[in-house]
């Protein structure tokens, strides 16, 4: 396994700040927590070990109130959601990232306009931890 040390990095020092005032993220607790031996977490950590499946990172991105999308991107994954949001609406679905690509929409842009649709149709937020 290749590692991905800034993946490991980002999770540990996050969970080292939750340590301080909570013991539960302590490295095997917080193993337990997320579903995974410590031994795999620390070797994650120190960038040895490949991040676990995305099921774990969103439990971890839960856990350490990271942003899932923003982890799972770190890990060079994405939400296994995502896939079927396109399938349902493939054509249209493609166009709207392509084009949204194609004319650079900044970071700002797309979530401005993320809101007006959360608005517009009174949609909770999705991706988020906690």
């Amino acid at each position: 396994m290749a590692g991905n040390r800034a993946f490991g990095e980002r999770i540990r020092q996050a969970r080292e700040v939750k340590k301080r005032d909570n013991p539960s993220f302590s490295l095997r607790q917080f193993a337990m927590s997320v579903g995974i031996s410590a031994t795999f977490l620390s070797k994650v950590e120190n960038g040895e070990f490949d991040p676990p499946a995305p099921d774990k990172i969103k439990r971890i991105a839960m856990l350490l109130d990271i942003n899932a999308d923003e982890l799972l991107a770190l890990a060079n994954r994405i939400d296994p959601e995502l896939p079927e949001i396109i399938r349902e609406h493939p054509r249209a679905m493609a166009d709207f990232l392509r084009t949204a690509r194609d004319v650079q929409l900044s970071r700002q842009e797309i979530e401005a306009m993320t809101r007006r649709i959360r608005e517009e149709h009174r949609v909770a937020k999705s991706g988020e931890s906690g």
